[in-house]
């Protein structure tokens, strides 16, 4: 699958603290994020993987325009270890809440749960096993 024909091409996460967001996407998922200041505009951008046809996305902090919340759309995050049991068992340690531990939605689709992370956006992670 190429990036180009996802319908998603990009994410923002609104955040109230860039540095407490960044530690706990960094401790749930294993993984280094970039933090970018463009022209006022706090970026933090999660690791890409080109060749693995995911969305890319950051997190952001610009309070004029981004407000953390649970309305509005419902990212999932791919759980890279394989099993989003691994990912869950570090949300609360990260200082997130679990809102709904993992879920199968289907045989062919696999699993899910939900998560509410430390600026109180509501984040799904996703695992086929």
């Amino acid at each position: 699958m190429e990036i180009q024909n996802n319908m998603v091409g990009w994410f923002e996460l609104p955040v109230a603290k860039m540095d407490r967001a960044i530690k706990f996407y960094e401790t749930v998922f294993e993984i280094k994020i970039e933090r970018q200041n463009l022209e006022g505009l706090d970026m933090a951008w999660f690791p890409a993987n080109h060749q693995g046809g995911g969305a890319m996305g950051s997190l952001v902090h610009m309070p004029k325009f981004y407000t953390p919340g649970i309305q509005g759309p419902l990212i999932y995050f791919t759980a890279h270890s394989g099993d989003l049991d691994n990912e869950i068992g570090r949300v609360e340690g990260a200082g997130g809440k679990i809102i709904q531990g993992k879920k199968l939605i289907s045989e062919d689709i696999g699993y899910m749960g939900l998560i509410m992370d430390t600026e109180g956006n509501r984040v799904a992670l996703h695992s086929r096993k």
